[in-house]
């Protein structure tokens, strides 16, 4: 097993480059890129997935590949079969740094770093069998609810062998995340039904049924030989997954708000471990705000979610659309009218009016600011 880290000059320019900066955009994308990697920290049930799927028997002695987390987008989505107009690429769901690199919106990607890498290129040439995981954080604008966050974390492994000297099936994947999924929830049931992913063919999708319910866990399948052509691998054929740890830690927990996984507080922080039932610390009061404004009809609500999370922090629990309408006499030609309500909440405290009002009110202005927008 190698431990293999893959440093990045063209990252560490661009860091260098957003810190100089002081529009909101750039202190946004360094507040995410600065946020810990749970997958890495002691006591996180992130942490404690990964060490438990990386020691199952299928994945023994594979190679621990950490990879950068800025990627040119030619690398990201042309090399995986996402081409320029692909719904992955849109600068609605994606946070990109100029038009030629972005935050990694999956951790696929280690790929290409991966297979790219002088040692392993050697290994190729012998014609060995390879097997790799990559874990950590990965970004996608999203929604504002207890369920979602924009940064969250990925883990995903591949194993491939060469065409002459080893044959790999879909069985032997599905044997590998029976193994995972094992080590993860204990003796549950789980099923395996037809999917469509870009760089696996076939693909499937893997479900578990944990506290009486099917939960979605993973995406995985026989990493399709083009996209393995793309990295210059030729002869090679194997599987690939990848999941999100989020998804799995509440599950396994029974946890009601995905940013108890972020908390400091120690009551809070005692009670995250794998396969024991969350109990609330308490449950305190939530603070509920409605906002209306009128916008340009290219208004994009992932962005405006992000500036929600930029003033409101690990306060604002949900933001939900209450109207949206369009009245040109009223509001003019490509105008929309939209309301929204958000739900303030603490997980450890009671929150008073005062500071959330205090939240509002730099709501409201950079509403008007960045967003051109018309308060009602």
């Amino acid at each position: 097993m190698s431990k293999i880290k893959i440093e990045s000059k063209e990252e560490a320019g661009i860091k260098k480059a957003l810190e100089k900066r002081n529009d909101p955009e750039a202190k946004r994308l360094l507040r995410f890129l600065n946020m810990p990697d749970l997958s890495r920290a002691e006591g996180s049930p992130l942490k404690e997935i990964v060490e438990r799927a990386s020691k199952v028997k299928s994945l023994e002695g594979f190679d621990v590949i950490q990879i950068p987390e800025i990627i040119p987008t030619n690398i990201l989505f042309d090399l995986f079969n996402m081409p320029p107009g692909h719904p992955a690429r849109s600068k609605s769901d994606t946070y990109y740094i100029g038009d030629d690199y972005v935050l990694r919106t999956h951790d696929t990607v280690f790929w290409y770093y991966y297979l790219n890498h002088l040692e392993i290129k050697k290994r190729i040439e012998n014609k060995e069998t390879l097997g790799v995981i990559c874990y950590g954080k990965v970004y996608r604008k999203d929604e504002i609810d207890r369920s979602h966050m924009n940064v969250f974390h990925q883990f995903g492994g591949l194993y491939i062998g060469h065409d002459d000297k080893k044959t790999i099936t879909p069985d032997d994947l599905k044997n590998a995340l029976s193994e995972v999924a094992r080590s993860i929830f204990g003796d549950v049931n789980f099923r395996f039904y037809d999917h469509n992913f870009p760089y696996t063919d076939p693909s499937f999708e893997m479900e578990a049924e944990i506290n009486g319910q099917w939960i979605e866990m993973l995406g995985s399948g026989m990493a399709r030989k083009s996209v393995l052509a793309n990295f210059g691998l030729i002869g090679y054929h194997g599987w690939a997954f990848g999941f999100g740890l989020e998804r799995l830690a509440m599950a396994s927990m029974s946890l009601p708000d995905i940013r108890l996984l972020w908390s400091e507080d120690q009551r809070i922080k005692r009670q995250l471990k794998l396969g024991q039932k969350y109990v609330p610390v308490s449950k305190y009061p939530p603070i509920t705000r409605d906002i209306s404004f009128v916008v340009a009809s290219d208004f994009v609500p992932n962005n405006y979610f992000d500036l929600i999370r930029d003033l409101g922090g690990d306060l604002v629990e949900e933001v939900a659309l209450l109207d949206k309408y369009e009245n040109p006499e009223k509001f003019g030609a490509d105008k929309i009218s939209y309301t929204y309500r958000m739900t303030f909440r603490s997980n450890d405290r009671t929150l008073i009016s005062g500071e959330v009002d205090e939240i509002m009110s730099k709501i409201y202005s950079e509403t008007a600011e960045q967003f051109n927008a018309e308060l009602r």
